[in-house]
């Protein structure tokens, strides 16, 4: 079994990064698979934990914020030293990055260093996020002039991002849209790498409500890049539609709140919740919405899948990959499209029973121990190619 060094970007974070990185962590325990990983942390110690060990760094006074949890720290290669330290004593066949922040830019300088193979995993669409931030703050300008400015920001990022991952040896993507992405733009072997779902957590029968109102949800950051102000925009939808008894369950935080509440009539917003209190919130949601088109794929869908509910997703971004059109939810590209599909579920409760269950039937086939065969497998070519690689260069 390779011994692998693991640089998630987001680990003590709220985002799905973090989520993935700790389910392969636990995996990798629960198989007794030595995993060595290095990662940013409240406070800077090294914790062994049977074959897992781990190394937080705590990042300094000046690092800044890349989101609403996440951090960038200047200095976080001051900690090279002491990594190196817990590298030679782990003795990594193979090392892991997951993006490109302060703790995967050291992992991948350290794997280059030591001259060890390297795997990469692309889980944020870093150019579209960028560019759902700028269109948000570039509202005041034309629509013309803002348009190009977006496109030149985006394409500059993704060639950045793709001269990144040129590093690796092989590539992990959450989608085939960002996989043929990649090997062009790379040249490098990349591979699916979904992400799974924990069908007993999330679960329709921890749902608590039945008064028959229609409940509409959506989970995760407030803010530009998911897009979130077109959940004021359906409900006016909806409004407009003669309909009134139904609600939208709004959960996670973010500076596009206070619009929404403002703006919203019949919604409830609870902030950021976790464990069974977010699973008994997705249990009571009925017909899940999700606008964002920058997600590399989408937690969220699933989790609200295995709930028993089918998702309203954008033609955009990973989301659209989970979802089956007409049987386990829709995929939209305008807002009049959402409400369509919205009104059509309300008014046909046969039809949205059905997708309920074919929704929480998707879900149980999404393990995420057949998720993590496929990650160690692609950890064990990675360590195969730089040995073919090695005899290739090598003199007679």
């Amino acid at each position: 079994m390779p011994r692998v060094a693991f640089f998630p970007d987001s680990y003590e974070e709220v985002d799905g990064v973090a989520m993935t990185s700790k389910r392969l962590v636990g995996y990798a325990k629960k198989n007794g698979n030595p995993l060595l990983v290095i990662h940013a942390g409240k406070k800077t110690e090294f914790i062994e934990d049977g074959s897992i060990s781990h190394l937080s760094l705590k990042r300094s006074p000046v690092a800044f914020p890349m989101d609403a949890t996440l951090e960038y720290d200047p200095f976080f290669q001051r900690h090279t030293n002491r990594v190196i330290k817990a590298l030679m004593k782990f003795k990594p066949d193979v090392f892991h990055i997951t993006g490109l922040n302060d703790v995967s830019i050291m992992g991948s300088y350290l794997a280059w260093k030591l001259d060890l193979p390297m795997v990469g995993s692309w889980h944020t669409n870093l150019h579209e996020f960028a560019g759902r931030r700028l269109d948000k703050t570039f509202r005041f300008l034309p629509e013309s002039i803002s348009a190009k400015f977006i496109g030149f920001a985006e394409r500059k990022i993704l060639d950045g991002a793709l001269l990144y991952y040129k590093m690796p040896k092989l590539l992990l993507a959450p989608n085939e849209e960002l996989i043929n992405i990649l090997k062009k733009g790379t040249k490098r072997d990349a591979r699916l790498m979904i992400r799974g779902v924990d069908t007993e957590i999330f679960s329709p029968q921890k749902r608590t409500v039945s008064d028959g109102k229609i409940r509409f949800g959506f989970v995760g950051r407030l803010r530009a890049e998911k897009n979130v102000r077109l959940l004021a925009d359906l409900e006016k939808a909806i409004l407009d539609a003669g309909k009134t008894n139904f609600e939208f369950l709004i959960v996670g935080d973010g500076n596009e709140r206070d619009w929404l509440e403002r703006k919203m009539k019949k919604a409830v917003f609870t902030g950021f919740i976790e464990g069974e209190k977010l699973a008994e919130t997705y249990a009571n949601m009925d017909i899940f919405i999700f606008p964002s088109e920058t997600d590399a794929f989408g937690n969220v869908v699933q989790e609200a899948n295995a709930s028993g509910a089918p998702a309203i997703v954008a033609n955009s971004g990973g989301p659209k990959f989970i979802v089956e059109h007409g049987k386990t939810g829709f995929v939209c590209d305008t807002v009049d499209q959402y409400a369509k599909y919205s009104l059509e579920l309300m008014d046909n409760r046969e039809k949205l029973l059905r997708m309920k269950e074919a929704s929480r039937e998707f879900a149980l086939s999404r393990s995420w121990d057949s998720v993590f065969e496929s990650v160690y497998q692609a950890y064990a070519d990675c360590v195969k190619l730089r040995k073919e690689d090695r005899k290739k260069s090598s003199p007679i």
